[in-house]
């Protein structure tokens, strides 16, 4: 089970941090990932890290801004997310895949089998 928190409301410029609870698996046995749905757009990838923490990918809109960290022994994955913008408005979800790579494949969300709720971030 996935659980997100962390999502709200923020300025343009501003920051916010998401955090992702795991339970029932160890999030340093699977490519873990964060993703973002705005309303009638795709869901896309947006950062990446695979079982062994290295290497970390970023989507090209948000690398030098978002960092996806780990704590392995809480079990929490986060995304630091610096300098926001309203295009980065979304609901954002995280994913844990079944495998322990995340691979070129890693934006792809059909790669990822578990999902949690998701939460609202809102640029302004």
């Amino acid at each position: 089970q996935l659980v997100e928190s962390g999502g709200g409301s923020a300025q343009a410029g501003g920051s916010l941090r998401l955090s992702c609870v795991v339970s029932g698996r160890r999030i340093d046995e699977h490519c873990v990932a964060w993703f973002r749905q705005a309303p009638e757009k795709e869901r896309e990838g947006v950062a990446a890290v695979p079982y062994d923490g290295s290497p970390t990918y970023y989507a090209n809109s948000v690398r030098g801004r978002f960092t996806l960290s780990r704590d392995i022994g809480k079990s929490v994955f986060y995304l630091q997310m610096h300098g926001l913008r309203p295009e980065d408005t979304a609901m954002y979800y995280c994913a844990a895949q079944r495998s322990q790579y995340c691979g070129n494949g890693w934006k792809h969300a059909d790669e990822y089998r578990d999902w949690g709720q998701g939460t609202q971030v809102t640029v302004s």
